[in-house]
């Protein structure tokens, strides 16, 4: 080989790199994004919105609600509970996210707050641990589960933290 295709060999595995290291942080910050619109939409009360970040046979545990799929994450959303809740004033935070890829899949961790407003003031009603399984699909990242316990100190809440996927 010469030394001109030696450099163009060179060049070419460069730019692979490149281009593979550009794709990771596009998907990461794709992900990051997906998890931030969670909580402005599930307080607007934007269902269908809500529901369209997992896929359509996503599952949603949050302690003791579990949603089995896209339309029970919006059924939970239009349940008197959450309506209630939203109607008061609310606020989820999640985030930020740290965010794992691999090829078409992913996992990210955060940490959330809900804060709902009692009387006239806002109150921290519960702090948790998230752990989000993704899937690039055709419409780009989507939530094939996501699994959120409250941080109490249980070793569960602390395991979603470290980034390890609960075993059904």
């Amino acid at each position: 080989m010469s030394s001109t295709e030696e450099r163009v060999a060179a060049l070419e595995g460069l730019v692979a790199a490149q281009q593979e290291r550009l794709r990771q942080m596009e998907d990461q910050q794709a992900i990051a994004q997906l998890i931030a619109s969670y909580g402005p939409l599930v307080d607007a009360g934007e269902a269908d919105r809500v529901a369209a970040l997992w896929t359509e046979d996503g599952s949603y545990d949050v302690e003791d609600w579990h949603m089995a799929d896209r339309a029970a994450v919006a059924a939970m959303v239009r349940s008197d509970a959450h309506q209630g809740l939203i109607s008061r004033g609310s606020a989820h935070f999640l985030g930020p996210a740290h965010v794992s890829v691999d090829g078409d899949t992913a996992v990210a961790v955060c940490e959330s707050v809900l804060v709902v407003q009692q009387e006239r003031h806002p109150v921290v009603a519960r702090i948790a641990a998230n752990l989000f399984e993704l899937a690039r699909t055709p419409e780009g990242w989507r939530i094939t589960r996501r699994t959120t316990r409250g941080l109490r100190g249980t070793r569960e809440a602390h395991d979603l933290l470290a980034g390890r996927v609960p075993t059904d």
